[in-house]
C-alpha cells in the first residue's frame, strides 16, 4: 500500500487535514485547535482509529495502513506518554480512553506547555484541561464506500456549527 506523509517540521499551528486508512476503513478529519476531544458510544470506531495509528507508528507502511498528514501523528500510551510528548515536538498526539494519566494534573501541565496538538479519545470530561466545546467530535460512519466494502468515518461536531 502506498504511504504518503508530509511533515512540516515546525511548531504546530493552524488546521490539519488527516486521512488514516487501510483496505477496510477510512477516517478523514480536520484538526483545528490544540485540544480536540473525540467522544462516542462503544463500537463507533474511536479505538479502531487509535489502533490503526499505533500499528502505523510501529510498522510504517508494512502495517497496511496509509496516513496522510502535514504533521507527524503520534500515539501516546500509559507507559510512554511523557516521552512521546517531549520527543515529538510539532506533532499531533493521540491518546485513547483508558489511559489513567489523561486526567492527571501532570498531563494537563504537559499539554499546556507543549507546542503539540492533542486528540483525546474519551467519554469523561477533563476538568484539568481548557478545551473548546466546538472541538468535541463524534465519529459518523458513512456508506460512501459501501459498494467497495470500505467503511468511511468522519468526525462530526457534537456542539457548535464547525
Amino acid at each position: 500500500m502506498l504511504r504518503r506523509i508530509f511533515f512540516r517540521g515546525d511548531i504546530v499551528k493552524g488546521r490539519y487535514n488527516i486521512t488514516v486508512e487501510n483496505k477496510r476503513l477510512k477516517y478523514q478529519f480536520e484538526i483545528k485547535r490544540n485540544i480536540t476531544v473525540v467522544r462516542g458510544d462503544s463500537a463507533t470506531g474511536k479505538t479502531t482509529l487509535i489502533e490503526m495509528l499505533q500499528n502505523f507508528q510501529r510498522a510504517g507502511e508494512s502495517s497496511g495502513i496509509s496516513v496522510i498528514s502535514e504533521c507527524p501523528l503520534v500515539v501516546a500510551s500509559e507507559d510512554d506518554w511523557q516521552y512521546r510528548i517531549e520527543k515529538n515536538p510539532g506533532s499531533i498526539i493521540f491518546v485513547d480512553e483508558g489511559n489513567h494519566f489523561v486526567v492527571t494534573e501532570e498531563f494537563a501541565s504537559a499539554v499546556q506547555k507543549s507546542d503539540n496538538y492533542f486528540v483525546l479519545v474519551l467519554r469523561d470530561n477533563l476538568p484539568n484541561l481548557p478545551y473548546s466545546c466546538e472541538e468535541i467530535y463524534g465519529i459518523r460512519t458513512s456508506d460512501k464506500y459501501a459498494g467497495l466494502k470500505k467503511i468511511y468515518h468522519e468526525f462530526y461536531s457534537l456542539y457548535g456549527d464547525t
